[in-house]
């Protein structure tokens, strides 16, 4: 039974999605980011980064208890340790990380400071919001031509590239507007295509689940935000 930490995020639903398609069982230890959980003692030990996902897999390499985090990593550890969802063609399988790598240094990044700016900065951050929409564009942009030849991010295979892009794209229309998302209709279609995956679907109401039982941002006091931030008293400068 493989331990997965985390909440409700796009990165935490990566590592959902990847275990319901590889039907490896789990369970769910909610950490409530934004009541400051994963600054306690206990969970710095897991991941000293003080972020979600982690998973701790009981039957890690050599029969040993291993400690996963970094949602990218965790796709790969769990790739390797069932041999599915990577190609087994070597050009193909590099693909696949390829754009696994493009959604861990561009996608959700540039998303991620989005929505940072769009909902939680001060007002007078125009620069900011519109450099972060620009390039959550650009890049939607890039995977929309990639997807025009081909059915999936790695080419005709389903693959750990998918499933961490997926949970930032889809929400495409709702960050970056509809008529944003009107021309990207390649990433319209791969999105509606790993939507019908049953264990996206079950994915999907699991991180409900999860949502329901930890605070959402707009609950959180402004210390607490300030400390996930890094801003206020707990800013470097």
């Amino acid at each position: 039974m493989i331990e997965l930490y985390g909440m409700g995020s796009p990165n935490v639903v990566k590592v959902y999605i990847a275990l319901e398609e590889l039907g490896l069982p789990y369970h769910v230890h909610p950490v409530d980011v934004f009541s400051g959980k994963q600054f306690d003692a206990e969970f710095l030990k897991l991941n000293p980064n003080a972020k979600v996902p982690v998973i701790v897999d009981p039957d890690g390499p050599g029969g040993k208890q291993y400690t996963c985090f970094e949602s990218g990593a965790i796709l790969l550890y769990l790739a390797e340790k069932t041999g599915k969802l990577l190609p087994s063609d070597t050009a193909a399988k590099y693909d696949a990380i390829q754009w696994l790598m493009t959604q861990m240094s561009t996608v959700g990044p540039m998303f991620g400071q989005f929505v940072h700016f769009l909902r939680f900065a001060p007002a007078g951050n125009d620069y900011s919001k519109s450099r972060y929409l620009t390039q959550a564009t650009r890049v939607s942009e890039v995977i929309d031509q990639r997807l025009a030849d081909n059915a999936y991010l790695a080419g005709s295979e389903y693959s750990v590239a998918d499933i961490a892009t997926y949970p930032w794209l889809r929400n495409v229309p709702a960050l970056l507007g509809a008529d944003v998302a009107a021309k990207f209709p390649n990433v319209t279609r791969w999105v509606n295509l790993i939507n019908d995956r049953p264990a996206v679907k079950k994915a999907l109401a699991a991180v409900e689940e999860v949502r329901a039982r930890t605070t959402a941002f707009d609950k959180a006091d402004a210390v607490t935000l300030d400390k996930v931030f890094g801003r206020g008293q707990f800013a470097a400068a």
